[in-house]
């Protein structure tokens, strides 16, 4: 007799992703559960599927949630705010596990996310992640989405920004920053990449408008913290005055790849696929 296939619990933090895994997953006939980290989960995102809302301290709470709703697969996917100590407020569980993140409590996001990948792991879930559910949002090959081309100089802000990323990676700040001619005009830290390119619109310099580039960090555990890119990342670029936008692939969630490419089409911004060279500022096309 064949074993049933356990459910996939949903660790949601804000945006669509969660909803945009909870139905793949459905798709593939597997049960869903979806634990809605409160004042960061979606409702309009979370409540179509069985869930509930914990707050981030929860822990016994939450494993005893995804026990109870047989899950044996789980996903982290959604941004949040790294709390700090004293707004967490464990449960009993929860201060187990701190003990047991130790030193990676006050690392860099990399570094505590992956502690909790294992921690996750030796209480018995396989962490799964968010692209193995959906591969239709992860661009494999390098090479340009859409009708927009980046010109020569755009080609050399997007190694200018790969340089810039990688070093952030390496020192676990972000994923991200936007170049003008040369000039880094913003990086990402925890404010995400929203707000940076709000900033990078406030510090435009004249001329030709800049590039946004997202990279998987160095090393980084991708199955908690992919970049991803949507069609408000896309409308947010072109607000900020930039012409275009480099990613990592095989490496990024696109939400909603059609509707991505449609809307830098329509605002005439280029969607660039690369492969970056490991520590040297170069990528393949």
């Amino acid at each position: 007799m064949t074993t049933p296939v356990g459910g996939v619990g949903i660790l949601a933090g804000g945006g669509p992703l969660p909803g945009m895994v909870a139905r793949s997953v459905a798709a593939a006939g597997r049960p869903v559960f979806i634990l809605g980290f409160a004042g960061f989960a979606e409702p309009a995102v979370i409540e179509p599927w069985p869930h509930e809302y914990v707050r981030l301290g929860a822990a016994g709470q939450m494993l005893s949630l995804l026990r109870q709703h047989g899950c044996t697969d789980l996903v982290l996917i959604g941004p949040i705010r790294r709390p700090s100590l004293r707004s967490l407020r464990p449960d009993a569980e929860g201060a187990r596990i701190l003990a047991r993140l130790g030193r990676a409590l006050f690392a860099g996001d990399d570094g505590l996310l992956a502690a909790l990948v294992r921690i996750l792991g030796e209480e018995g879930f396989h962490v799964r992640g968010a692209h193995e559910f959906l591969a239709q949002a992860v661009v494999e090959q390098p090479g340009v989405l859409g009708r927009v081309e980046p010109d020569e100089q755009a080609l050399r802000d997007i190694r200018q920004g790969v340089r810039v990323v990688q070093a952030l990676g390496g020192l676990d700040i972000g994923q991200g920053c936007v170049v003008q001619n040369g000039v880094v005009l913003a990086v990402e830290a925890m404010e995400g990449t929203d707000r940076m390119l709000a900033r990078a619109g406030e510090c435009r310099q004249p001329g030709e408008g800049g590039v946004l580039v997202k990279l998987l960090k160095p090393g980084q555990e991708k199955r908690a913290d992919m970049p991803a890119i949507g069609p408000v990342t896309v409308r947010n670029a072109h607000e900020a005055g930039l012409r275009g936008i480099a990613f990592e692939a095989g490496h990024t969630l696109l939400m909603d790849r059609d509707a991505c490419v449609e809307a830098a089409d329509r605002l005439g911004l280029f969607m660039l696929a690369v492969t970056p060279e490991p520590d040297h500022g170069q990528f393949t096309l």
